[in-house]
Formats: structure tokens, sequence, C-alpha cells
């Protein structure tokens, strides 16, 4: 016979699942109306913070009742004013990496896709990658966005031992999977006398990239479609990065083996992956496990098995990973902490 309290308990964490679920389009929708950052300006009634936003206050008042209920937001009863404490705010608002607020967007995102991941469960296959754009490209470029721009100079290109300085002196540098391409423009204007590329094979990416590089006047940055597991004999790059850009790919031993061609012989090539053991048992106390199992099986999986790829998944762990670098060539690897606590940074050379 079940253990009654043992269902209890469970009965209480699935509610506060479902519960999680219900949130996240709650917050989406925060972000997207502008509630999160109309809040931020201090304290305010339903109708105050509808005109706020210039929003419908009915609608407002019962968003604000689940804020409320949930702990995002607090309520005083005797003045009917709602306040989002400031240290809730750093988390939901502003330009800083800190904003969590666009992940509500993805998660909602992947869930228009359930009938198609069914599917899948039945059938085998995956989903193609064109299914989910325009939004996901969106939705990827609204977070990493804020991420490079806090962290990519200091944090990660920081974190590398020497690597600022040469960056300095000059090099050449490719970026696999750009997407939009701000990470190549942010270092570009950073370090005017090294060259950047940035190689992807969505053509409206490539298309931002180049805009956003003619509109911040860079002339020693440039972008291409390109297949990334076939990557030109020549030229040969002094750095090539790749973030969060080869667990998904359809054919990643053959992109790594690629990139090891392409990477001068004192070179290095920089991957910035998400930080998990690839064994199910090591990652059970891990906080963001959950959440990015689901993202492998919503998206990066099945993206991949569309193409009659690996199907890797975004938790294909480190000891997997250090596995296909040294298959593609790469001699020595080493593996440092990133400023973001889901994050790892493989630096592998020849």
């Amino acid at each position: 016979m079940p253990d009654p309290d043992l269902v209890k308990q469970f009965g209480a964490k699935l509610l506060g699942i479902y519960t999680g679920g219900m949130l996240t389009k709650l917050v989406d929708i925060g972000y997207q109306v502008g509630l999160f950052e109309a809040a931020k300006a201090g304290a305010a009634t339903s109708s105050a913070l509808a005109e706020r936003a210039g929003l419908k206050e009915r609608y407002v008042r019962e968003w604000l009742g689940a804020m409320v209920t949930s702990g995002i937001f607090t309520y005083d009863a005797r003045i009917g004013e709602y306040s989002l404490p400031e240290e809730h705010a750093v988390l939901l608002t502003g330009n800083a990496h800190t904003n969590a607020a666009p992940t509500s967007r993805l998660i909602n995102h992947f869930g228009s896709h359930l009938q198609r991941l069914v599917a899948c469960f039945r059938e085998g296959g995956g989903i193609d990658y064109s299914a989910y754009r325009p939004v996901f490209t969106q939705c990827m470029d609204d977070s990493w966005r804020r991420i490079y721009d806090n962290l990519l100079v200091t944090g990660f290109i920081g974190a590398v031992p020497g690597l600022t300085e040469r960056l300095r002196s000059g090099i050449n540098v490719l970026d696999i999977g750009c997407g939009t391409g701000h990470a190549m423009n942010i270092l570009a204007r950073e370090f005017p006398m090294s060259q950047f590329a940035g190689y992807d094979f969505a053509e409206d990416a490539i298309a931002q990239a180049r805009e956003e590089a003619r509109a911040m006047a860079l002339t020693n940055v440039s972008f291409k479609v390109v297949d990334v597991a076939a990557l030109p004999a020549a030229p040969q790059f002094d750095l090539i990065t790749a973030f969060d850009a080869i667990h998904d790919q359809r054919a990643p031993a053959d992109v790594l083996r690629s990139a090891f061609l392409a990477l001068a012989p004192n070179g290095t090539f920089l991957m910035i992956e998400f930080k998990f053991s690839s064994n199910v048992e090591d990652n059970v106390s891990n906080p963001f496990a959950p959440m990015f199992y689901g993202f492998s099986l919503m998206h990066c999986m099945p993206v991949s098995l569309a193409l009659d790829g690996e199907g890797l998944g975004t938790v294909w762990g480190e000891q997997t990973a250090r596995r296909y670098l040294a298959n593609a060539g790469f001699g020595k690897v080493t593996v440092l902490d990133s400023p973001r606590p889901q994050n790892c940074i493989f630096v592998a050379q020849h």
C-alpha cells in the first residue's frame, strides 16, 4: 500500500509543478506588456499600475492576484497597493543578464510544439528547426544579447588566461553558429586590432548580424551563411568560439572536427556549453537539470533528430563533450567555470 504521507508530499510537489507552469505563462504576459517595468517605478494600485502601463485594469488586477499569492509581488491591503520588491525586480526587469523574464517566453513557445513532440514519441523523427522560427531566434537573441552585453568580455573571454591580451594584440576569430552575431559585434568593437567572422546557416540571423555591424560602424567583422560542419580549409583562425551551439547540431562530431581543422596550430577553440554531467545520477542535485532536460526534449534533441542527426541533447554533459573533443583531434582540453552557474567553458587546443 502507498504511504499516505509520501502521497501527500508528492501531491504538494505536483501542485508546485503545475503552479509553476501557470506562473510561467503569467510572467511571460507581464514581461511582454511591460507590467514588471511599470511596477519597478514604485508601489501602485491596480488602476494606477494599469494606467502606468497603458493596459486594462481588470486584466491587470487578476494578474496581480496571481503575482501576490505566488510571492512575486507584495500587497498592502490597507491602501490597496501592489509592490514589486527590489530584489525581485533584479530578476524580472532591465537589460542586465540577470533579467530572467525572457525565459518564460521561450518555455511557452516550446509548449506550442507539444502535439508534434507527442507524435515523435510514437513515430520517431523530430521537429524541423523551421517550425520554431522566428520566435525561437527572437527568444534566444533576447536572452543572450543581455548575457553578451554584461558578461562576454570580462566574464567568458576574461576567464581564459591570456586570451584578452591576444585579442588586444590582434588575432583572427570565428564564431560558429553565430546567430544574430551580437557576440562578434561586441568583440569587434572591444578589440579593433583583431578580425572577426560569424558563420550560421540561418539567412535571417546573418542579415540581422550584418545590419547591426553596419549600425555600429564596424569594419573588422563579417558574417556569412555557412554550413559549419564543412568549414573551408582557409583561412585558419587563432580563436574559434561556439556559444551554446554544438549540442543541437545534426552532426556535432563533424562540426568539431571541422573546427579543429580550421584552427591555427597554436589556436584555441572556446566551447560554451551547459554545466552538467553525462550521467543522470550526477545531475539529481543540480537545480538546473529538470528545466534543461526539458529544453533538450522540447527543442535541441528533436531539431537534430529531424535531420537524422545524433540528437545529443542539451544535457550531453562534460564526459561526452570531452570524448567528442578528443575524437575531433583536440589533445588538450580544460574546463573552466563561467560567470553563469548553468554554463561552463571548454578550452580546447591541438
